[in-house]
């Protein structure tokens, strides 16, 4: 797989590269991810070919934002497309780097918000437009940030319907931004939204991957139908595809269930008869689905983005799919590479 190849984003005329940088480890304050090697990652991933960076206010309150917007000053910006995301306002708009006094966030989907939010966020990424606006967690509820799957039109389904789409159809339209869509880690709301509206593409996190499939009877040909792009997050499923079934692995962001491990262990027992690294695996795998037009990949440092793209260029032999597939740990409807 080309890392690097531009995909169409339905008729938009947005284009983003196979793999894109994910913006949510550039905001972490508390971690090894410091402003030098936040700005080597985007570096790192610049000078690779990634042309896609997403990002959202959320991460880190501004930090992922004003990082990217520090790292991509003076590169030509109509190389790049830049995602980032509405639904949450940050207060004050422009945080304070040490981490004191960190900005306070405030989930408000109305017109107003939405209007405010890509104002600030243009200001803190240092840009005068927005390529993709998505929708952020329209299922988030205050201690239950990953939203209800079973009500799918529960939440701010209503709120965004008639506030945030509405005001990012306009934009649309008048050439604001020229892709809008959702981002969320929920298949069932993103597939309510898909029959209500008409958006250009959706962001998925871990419900389409090599461990979680669950997108695929439903949402994923929805999309193909309807010519909405799938832009893949977290496919390593925060952790287990990239690290392991090790005793401290995560799911979802989550401690992994004995299943989750097992079926990890399966995995990785027939990529090791095979030579194929578990993370290549994990990252080529959904990008085969032809709804996915590409996958958003965090990394730490550039090392971590030197690694993600190795594992998008690695080779993987036709057997190794036959025998996941043969051994029932993929769903048989699901293509593979």
């Amino acid at each position: 797989m080309l890392a690097t190849e531009p995909i169409g984003i339905g008729k938009t005329g947005v284009t983003v590269t196979r793999i894109g940088l994910g913006g949510a480890p550039l905001g972490r304050l508390r971690t090894k991810t410091g402003d030098k090697a936040a700005q080597e990652a985007i570096a790192a991933a610049y000078d690779a070919g990634v042309r896609y960076f997403d990002t959202a206010p959320r991460y880190g309150t501004g930090l992922s934002e004003q990082r990217l917007g520090e790292a991509l000053q003076g590169l030509p910006r109509e190389e790049l497309t830049i995602s980032t995301k509405v639904g949450f306002l940050l207060d004050p708009a422009q945080p304070s780097r040490s981490g004191r006094g960190r900005a306070q966030v405030a989930c408000d989907f109305s017109r107003d918000a939405v209007l405010r939010s890509l104002e600030e966020s243009c200001a803190r990424l240092r840009t005068d437009r927005i390529d993709i606006a998505l929708i952020h967690d329209p299922d988030y509820a205050p201690g239950d940030p990953e939203g209800d799957p079973d009500a799918a039109t529960g939440n701010h389904f209503r709120e965004v319907m008639e506030g945030a789409y509405p005001a990012l159809h306009e934009l649309r339209e008048q050439g604001v931004v020229r892709a809008i869509g959702l981002g969320m880690n929920q298949w069932q709301m993103l597939l309510a939204f898909a029959r209500e509206a008409q958006f250009d593409c959706f962001m998925l996190a871990g419900r389409y991957t090599l461990l979680d499939q669950t997108a695929l009877p439903q949402l994923m040909p929805a999309c193909v139908e309807r010519g909405i792009a799938v832009i893949l997050a977290s496919v390593f499923n925060s952790g287990i595809l990239a690290a392991g079934p090790s005793g401290d692995a995560t799911f979802n962001y989550s401690a992994a269930s004995a299943e989750i491990k097992e079926r990890a262990r399966g995995l990785e027992a027939v990529c090791a008869r095979h030579e194929v690294a578990l993370p290549a695996a994990a990252l080529q795998f959904p990008l085969a689905h032809p709804a996915a037009a590409a996958a958003a990949v965090g990394a730490l440092d550039a090392g971590e983005v030197a690694a993600d793209l190795g594992h998008a260029a690695a080779q993987i032999p036709d057997a190794f799919w036959r025998e996941i597939g043969q051994r029932e740990l993929i769903d048989p409807d699901a293509p593979t590479p």
